[in-house]
């Protein structure tokens, strides 16, 4: 048997992340409907690293069906089929402590300002896109920013960034910093030999955006879809990760070896059971993706328009929804991502009952990986009759946001329609210093 410890230590660490789906449990039926239907159970609370918060109202496909519909709809529902709650919370808790982005972290946060080139910011500065990566950072309980650093880099595309003599400079004000226990990078994505140069280097984990923001994301998930969809955008982290892992174990000559008599290699292993659990999660995304479907004839045969009420994150979307609607059950927060979960909330406008779609925030540089793992939720927007883009002018970047938000829009294809009738509505004008108008 063709093995050594390092290496069965990492394919019980790679099992942990990918168990083998289990066979699917028989549903069982009530015997008062027609059709047989899965028993919900409470799902598991979430871990102690993501506190609960109140639950928002959402509008599910069940409110809007017709209890005369026939039998035709409930196939094309597809509930039957759809991963159950315990599998859901299952998948989404499997990541919670990989990757140690589920403890508190004490961070020393770098931000690199690329001097000239195609990824050179034009609309914003440095000092602002650190303030935005504080935030971020202060967003997470139990986070804090220890130090911060600007550093000026003529090469971004490297795999250290940074030039040499600056790189240095950044090892050694690291190192010198007292308590540290992770380091954020503040740029898009970092490549698996990326973070693992880093954190060789400076002795501690590092973060991306694409892995601080997907934490933030974690932490206010509350639906199924929510958690299934965090769960695919977490896979390029996974493949990142494990990239790494295996690197190690190559080094030393565990990684090209078979297990047990299985005749697969570590990495074929990983590889595999990475697969399938993609393969699950999309499959229940797009069961999901078909009720919504269903939800939107509902609404389009009973005549209610709805209205997408969108902008960059903290922009104030909730508060201008409570306000037209009246929904005590909304409860706006002044943080970034307070709402991941779309949310519909109805109101009378002119003898007309009006859905208004409270929508994700958008943030700048957010990877195209992301927004694709959340293109269930985005398809909405899609389909909406009116859009309503809420921008805070009194934010230093409020024309950044805004280009921000157009630019996601435009690569989501949103119909020409939406976009030249699009409402844009000036959210916390008293606090506009005056003098700058």
């Amino acid at each position: 048997m063709l093995y050594n410890r390092s290496a069965v230590a990492a394919l019980r660490r790679i099992h942990a992340w990918f168990p083998v789906p289990r066979p699917r449990r028989a549903h069982t039926c009530l015997t008062s409907s027609a059709t047989c239907r899965p028993l919900r159970r409470p799902a598991p609370a979430l871990a102690a690293t993501c506190p609960p918060r109140p639950r928002e109202f959402s509008l599910s496909a069940c409110r809007w069906r017709n209890t005369d519909d026939d039998d035709d709809d409930d196939d094309e529902d597809g509930e039957d089929d759809v991963i159950d709650d315990s599998e859901v919370e299952e998948l989404f808790q499997l990541r919670a402590a990989a990757g140690g982005l589920g403890a508190a972290h004490r961070v020393f946060v770098v931000h690199p300002d690329v001097k000239w080139g195609s990824q050179k910011q034009h609309l914003t500065t440095a000092e602002l896109m650190m303030a935005e990566a504080v935030g971020l950072v202060n967003t997470l309980d139990g986070w804090s920013v220890v130090d911060k650093v600007v550093m000026s880099t003529k090469t971004p595309e490297k795999k250290l960034i940074f030039g040499k003599g600056n790189f240095q400079t950044l090892t050694d004000r690291i190192r010198r910093t007292a308590g540290i226990t992770a380091v954020f990078v503040n740029v898009e994505r970092l490549s698996a030999l990326s973070e693992r140069e880093f954190e060789e280097a400076w002795g501690v984990k590092v973060f991306d955006r694409y892995s601080v923001v997907l934490h933030i994301f974690r932490c206010n998930a509350r639906t199924k879809e929510a958690k299934l969809q965090i769960s695919l955008a977490e896979i390029p982290l996974l493949r990142s990760r494990l990239k790494n892992e295996m690197a190690d174990l190559d080094q030393q000559g565990g990684g090209s070896r078979y297990i047990g008599g299985s005749g697969e290699t570590l990495t074929e292993v990983q590889q595999r059971l990475l697969r399938e659990r993609e393969l699950k999660i999309r499959s229940a995304l797009e069961k999901l993706r078909r009720k919504r479907r269903l939800l939107r004839s509902q609404r389009r045969d009973k005549e209610l328009p709805a209205v997408s009420v969108l902008g960059y994150t903290n922009c104030g979307k909730t508060t201008l929804i409570k306000a037209l609607t009246g929904d005590a059950g909304l409860r706006p927060r002044n943080q970034l991502f307070a709402t991941l979960d779309v949310t519909v909330h109805a109101a009378q406008l002119s003898h007309m009952t009006v859905l208004y779609v409270d929508t994700i925030g958008f943030l700048s540089q957010l990877p195209h990986q992301l927004i694709d793992s959340f293109s269930a939720t985005l398809e909405d927007i899609k389909h909406s009759d009116v859009l309503v883009h809420v921008r805070d002018v009194s934010h230093p970047e409020t024309a950044n946001q805004k280009a921000n938000v157009l630019r996601v829009l435009e690569n989501m294809r949103i119909p020409d329609r939406l976009l030249s009738s699009m409402i844009e509505v000036h959210n916390k004008t008293d606090l506009v210093d005056n003098s700058l108008c």
